[in-house]
Order: C-alpha cells, then structure tokens, then sequence
C-alpha cells in the first residue's frame, strides 16, 4: 500500500510539471542531480516508446544546445552594438557602413546526431557572417564618395520637387506644400526669389531650356509660368556640417517652427507673385509639369487622369492625353525628342510620340505591380521607372517588351533622377534612404544618414547638377529643406 500511494503521488505531481512547463524544456538554478530527477519525473509522466535513459539523454543534449545558442546570441548582440556605434561615430565623418543584417544569414544549422558537431556548424555559419560584414564595412567605407555640402532651409511645410536651371545663372528651385516656390544659391544657401502666386501646393518645378523662365504645377488645379531674375551672392565657406552640435539640426526640422522662427531682415528673399502665363483646364490637383524640347510647349499631368499639351505662346490647349485609369503621378519630357512618359497609380506609364506631327501614338507598358511614382527619359535610348512596388526598372525605347535592368529595394521609391553625362540613377526612397545605381541595376553608394545629417522623413525627389569640375545631387524631403550633395565620380566608380 505505501509504494502504491507514492505511485500515485508521484503521477499527480507529474502531471503537475508537464502542465507548468508546457512540456518545454526550461533552465532552472538547480542542481545538476536536482534537473535530472526533474527530467526523470516528467519522463515516467509522458507516454512515449523509447527508454527513459535514452529520452533523458536527448534532453540533455538540447538544453547543451540550448546553452550553444544563448551564448551566440549574446556575442552576436555584442557584434551589433558595436557596429552601430562605429556607424554613427562614421556617419559623422561623412562616411557610412552598410552594414548586414546581423538577424538574417547567422545561426543557421542542421540537426546533428552529436552536440559537439552542432556546436561546431553553428561556431562556423557564425564566424562566416560575421566576416561578411567586416568585409562590407572595409568595402563601403574606405573612402567618403558622398559628401554634405548644403542645406537650403526655408520653406514652412515639405518640399515636393526640385530642380536646376540649365542656362547661367545656375540656381537651384524648390516646389513646396507651403503654396510657394523659391530659387536659391547653390553656392551660398541663400534663397533668391520666391514665387507666392498659386493657391494650393506646389507640386513641381521646371527650368525653360534657354530663358529664365519657371514652369510649377499647383494644387490649385493650374500650372504657371513665371519669369525671374536673379543676381548670385558671393560664395561663402562651407561650413562642416559634421561640426555642428545637435541641437543645430534638429531645430530645422521641428515641428515647433511656424513663420516667427523665420530668418527676417537683408537675407528675407524678394517674391513674385502674379505668373506670365496660367494654364487652367485641369478637374483636379496638377501634379506635375514639364517643357517639351524648343521650350514652345508644355506638358502637364493631373489627378483628373489626364495630360495636357498647351502651346505656351497661346496658353491654349493643343492635345488632351487621356487612357490612364487612376490618378496621374509625374510626367517628363525627353531631352533632345518630341516624346513625353507619363506614370500613373494604375500601375502602368505611357510614352506619347509627338515626332511625327500627322500621328500621335502611344504605348502603355505594365511592368509594375503597385503605383509607378515616376518614369524619366534619359539623354540617350532608355526610360527608367520606379514604382510603390520597390522596383526602379531600366527600358530600351527601341525594344520595350521588357526591362533590361531591374532594381529591387527594401522601400517604395518616389521621383527618381538620372545623371546626363555618368548616367547615375538616383533613388530617393520612403525610408529616408537616396541610393545610387548605375544602368545596369548595380549599386554604386547611399547618401550618408544620420541624426546629423541626411534627411529625416521621406525623401520625395532628387535632381542632379553636373558641370566640368563637379557632380552635384540634390534632394528634397517632407523634413521641409533641400540638401545638396558633392559626388565624387572617380571614387564612385572605383568603388564599383
């Protein structure tokens, strides 16, 4: 009766263990003897074929596995903050590590009949990722191809698009959600002109090919064309913006500056407010516009679903381009041809062929899955698309069955630039990340970004600046400033 009794208790307390322990394995503070009667207790409870001894036996060896992980998880967490921190201490030298994903790749391990075995394969697959990011941190940041030169602070909300002239005085133009425009110094920083006169957010802005004439698209469901003169400052010295404190920075992007944080006085910019010429037809938000080759016509793109060709002389409509089913996004002309690309959310773009003036064609091309945000010729053959779907995909205009290069990214990716000379494809992204491609689809670089330096919300567009002696990448951001980047091409491609 005694034995029978403690037969029974030891059952209940059994089943007891299996309930607080989920039948899991857990790591207690006692004793090695203590742990193997705990083993044996929720074995005898357990119905299973194979011994007891052989059943405690594998036991041990997952809590020995257990432990192996434990520790590489603490040395891979070690490794992490220690990249992080060289990171942020390089990214304000103007240099940045792409660092792996230290989550993705490591402690990856088949089942082995022997612990020891285990332990080894996961000792290696560790090893190997870590010196996969040692090697990406020697690669990427052996030399600073990217570098701050300029912020452009002043606009009240975020900057939707920007632009450079292509005639002298080269001055760089904004287009922002605060109603206005403004022209500034790509030398010194310092705004220029503003332009007040739409009513709703300026959505785009472009230079005439020859005369000192803007073209802006508004919210207000009209596109102008104003004139504007301008007189460069004398260049000031580039202030190192790895050297401000910071609290400089963050005080341009708060969200406390309202119009009586604004720098008032002699560096207050003169304004324009009533344009050459108004373009009204649109039922909706014009999103984008932009100069046909000659600068004689203009094109602009709509929330309506339409495209409109005016003849600026006449500010009368020539052509209503219509097909897409949803919203419009951007439009662009190409640079040396009577051809236009417009992209829509309907997750296609369309070329309009304008060479022959008999016949009007059109293609539509369905190479996205999500909203294409944007597609730009560039000076030679080629289109290139970026879209929601985290895709930037390169077209042959001579045969557009389908792309020649795609790029994958881990974020949708807004007004994309291309390079005229260097053809550099520039991508800025929701993520606040602007990354660099050549036009075969390989990576070349990403801007630096930091809490010091970079942008700090979504990045909307980019515009790239090229002369002899220099390569210049600006971008725009709902962090309401524009910043202008020096590329260093030689390093760039040596890097490639």
């Amino acid at each position: 009766m005694p034995l029978e009794s403690g037969s029974s208790a030891a059952a209940r307390q059994a089943k007891q263990k299996r309930k607080s322990h989920s039948l899991s394995i857990r790591r207690t503070n006692s004793t090695e003897q203590d742990r193997s009667g705990l083993l044996r207790d929720t074995l005898e409870g357990q119905d299973s074929k194979l011994p007891v001894p052989l059943r405690t036996n594998l036991l041990d060896l997952f809590n020995q596995i257990e432990r192996e992980f434990e520790s590489l998880y603490i040395e891979n967490l070690e490794l992490r903050r220690e990249i992080y921190t060289l990171n942020d201490r390089l990214a304000g030298e103007g240099q940045t590590v792409d660092g792996a994903d230290l989550s993705k790749g490591a402690l990856k391990t088949k089942a082995s009949h022997s612990t020891s075995q285990l332990s080894q394969k996961l000792k290696t697959t560790y090893k190997a990722s870590t010196s996969k990011i040692v090697s990406s941190f020697k690669a990427t940041t052996s030399r600073a191809v990217c570098q701050l030169v300029r912020e452009y602070v002043s606009h009240r909300d975020g900057i939707w698009d920007l632009s450079v002239t292509r005639t002298a005085p080269m001055v760089l133009g904004t287009a922002s959600a605060d109603h206005s425009a403004m022209l500034w110094s790509i030398e010194t920083g310092k705004c220029l002109l503003k332009y007040t006169g739409h009513q709703g957010s300026v959505n785009s802005i472009k230079f005439h090919p020859t005369e000192h004439m803007a073209l802006t698209a508004s919210g207000d469901q009209t596109a102008h064309i104003w004139r504007y003169m301008v007189q460069l400052p004398t260049p000031q010295p580039v202030v190192d913006s790895s050297q401000q404190t910071p609290g400089e920075d963050e005080a341009d992007i708060s969200e406390e500056d309202d119009a009586d944080g604004e720098v008032e006085g002699p560096n207050e910019c003169p304004s324009v407010r009533i344009p050459a010429v108004t373009l009204r037809s649109h039922q909706g938000v014009v999103i984008a516009a932009d100069w046909l080759v000659g600068g004689k016509q203009v094109v602009t793109a709509s929330w309506d679903r339409a495209a409109t060709l005016y003849d600026v002389e006449t500010s009368e409509l020539v052509q209503l381009l219509t097909g897409h089913d949803q919203e419009l996004t951007h439009c662009c002309t190409h640079p040396t041809q009577r051809l236009v690309v417009t992209s829509s959310r309907d997750t296609t773009f369309r070329l309009w062929d304008f060479r022959d003036p008999s016949i009007h064609s059109v293609n539509v091309f369905q190479g996205h899955t999500d909203t294409v945000t944007s597609a730009v010729f560039t000076m030679g053959d080629n289109v290139v698309s970026g879209s929601d779907d985290r895709t930037v995909k390169v077209w042959d205009l001579k045969n557009m069955r389908s792309p020649i290069a795609t790029i994958r990214t881990d974020s949708a990716v807004n007004r994309i630039s291309v390079s005229v000379n260097q053809k550099i494809i520039a991508l800025p992204h929701d993520n606040r990340q602007v990354r660099l491609f050549d036009m075969s689809g390989a990576r070349l670089a990403r801007l630096p970004l930091s809490s010091r330096q970079g942008h700090q919300r979504i990045v909307c567009c980019s515009a790239w600046c090229e002369d002899n002696s220099a390569c210049n990448l600006f971008t725009c951001g709902f962090d309401r400033q524009a910043i202008g980047w020096n590329i260093n091409i030689p390093a760039l491609l040596q890097e490639k």
